[in-house]
């Protein structure tokens, strides 16, 4: 419980300690006009409020990244608490300010438009694949974990369920920010807040339950080793570059630069302290039994409606169709806007008519759909990777941007560095990688990090 509680401390404490340092040596100007204003179309670019855009935000990148990949990252014990505290702290909140930052000053554009700004026109083009790729993906791995649960809630069939939810994905993906977005998922962002807090206080007030402590013994519960396998499993409760992809959609609705960070850097600490959360409850409530081995090879779905059930009774079934059905299905429609977004950006499409965001959704849907046949525990480790690399390159690009403005640009490289450290071990030795033998992948992943951070520093410093 102790290690729980100082963790859960530290991440609060970040927003107002080093989120404010990040703000600072940003450049944050209240006076400028933001894109809301500047470049209103009444679709993608419109004012919202502080509160709204945060919510909106929030639910945008939360979904079920922070919790099936905790729960999947209990396995590795407590040693998911060191994790999702450093990760979000240092690297993780440092990639969501400046990627909704560098956006905001660069009238709400998508990455990839940013990316070429800072890194070039290369390095843009490979950006808006991996964008465009990511957003398939969740889109997929969101709406078969959502149906997977309403199948065994329903017994209606998997496939009925993806069709229904891709039905919905097309309507909000295609739909004024603000006619869906904007009304009600502010209340949906809410509704997984509450969960949470639900969840967690009958978790510490049930004695059956205790939050395993922080040890050298028994540090983790699987002979997976914690480099790179925990980093890649727990992505968007510590640094997911699919974050990065949501960024300019908020971007387009701040009303003010001060709001850059209570909507982005405080989105991510609020979605390290629901991670941290939902890794606490899983070790507490399988105590380290066979069933997180056997979460973390499949679809933690079952999971989630075990736990809620039995920590919130009759309550539970409500909790867990809200944090784990309507949550991630909202993030699943936002990640196909901004894939639909990036394309309308990178060939330079207008968007204000209905047809011509119908012509660029539809192949999207059709290829995201596909991929909802194949195997759930794969679709999310590729995904998990491919956001590693996005948020590495955006943190380069954040590096840059610092340099550019004589800024302490080390706040954001040593983040790029370990990310690009984690996603080159991981896919040198994974077993959906090249499966090389894990000393050969770690130091390979050194010397090749090492060369990027060199050549890096040698062009921009």
């Amino acid at each position: 419980m102790i290690s729980f509680i100082i963790c859960f401390l530290a991440l609060i404490a970040s927003y107002f300690i080093y989120g404010k340092f990040i703000e600072r040596i940003s450049g944050v100007d209240e006076t400028h006009e933001t894109p809301a204003f500047r470049l209103q179309d009444g679709v993608d670019y419109m004012p919202m409020s502080t509160i709204k855009n945060f919510l909106i935000h929030f639910l945008n990148i939360a979904g079920l990244g922070p919790i099936f990949g905790a729960i999947q990252g209990a396995l590795f014990g407590p040693a998911a608490f060191v994790w999702i505290t450093l990760g979000t702290i240092f690297i993780g909140s440092v990639h969501d300010f400046f990627s909704g930052f560098m956006s905001l000053k660069n009238d709400g554009l998508t990455l990839p438009n940013i990316i070429s700004k800072y890194l070039g026109s290369t390095v843009q083009k490979f950006m808006a694949f991996l964008i465009i790729v990511t957003g398939i993906l969740v889109g997929a791995t969101f709406a078969k974990g959502a149906a997977d649960l309403l199948t065994s809630l329903t017994n209606i069939s998997t496939f009925i369920w993806i069709v229904i939810i891709f039905i919905y994905f097309l309507i909000a993906t295609i739909f004024p920010v603000d006619k869906i977005m904007g009304r009600v998922y502010p209340i949906f962002g809410a509704l997984l807040l509450i969960m949470v807090v639900l969840m967690t206080g009958a978790l510490i007030l049930n004695p059956a339950y205790p939050i395993p402590e922080f040890t050298t013994q028994g540090l983790y519960l699987t002979d997976k080793s914690i480099f790179p396998y925990l980093f890649v499993t727990i992505a968007c409760g510590a640094i997911s570059g699919f974050h990065a992809s949501q960024s300019p959609i908020v971007a387009r609705c701040i009303e003010n630069e001060k709001d850059a960070r209570p909507v982005f850097f405080g989105s991510m600490v609020l979605e390290g302290l629901v991670a941290l959360c939902w890794a606490a409850i899983a070790m507490a409530f399988f105590h380290g039994q066979p069933q997180l081995a056997a979460i973390y090879s499949a679809t933690p779905s079952v999971g989630v409606y075990e736990i809620a059930s039995a920590l919130v009774g009759p309550i539970g079934l409500v909790l867990t169709i809200i944090g784990v059905v309507i949550c991630p299905i909202t993030s699943g429609d936002t990640a196909l806007r901004s894939s639909r977004i990036t394309i309308a950006d990178e060939l330079h499409l207008n968007h204000e008519k209905l047809i011509s965001r119908l012509k660029t959704a539809v192949p999207l849907f059709i290829i995201s759909f596909a991929l909802t046949f194949v195997d759930f525990s794969m679709i999310w480790r590729y995904f998990a990777w491919a956001q590693l690399i996005v948020a590495m390159i955006v943190l380069y690009a954040a590096s840059a941007y610092l340099i550019e403005k004589e800024k302490p640009y080390i706040i954001a490289l040593l983040p790029a560095i370990a990310c690009t450290l984690i996603a080159i071990g991981y896919i040198l030795q994974a077993p959906e990688g090249l499966r090389l033998p894990s000393m050969i992948a770690n130091v390979i992943s050194v010397i090749i990090t090492a060369i990027i951070a060199w050549a890096f520093i040698k062009k921009y410093k």
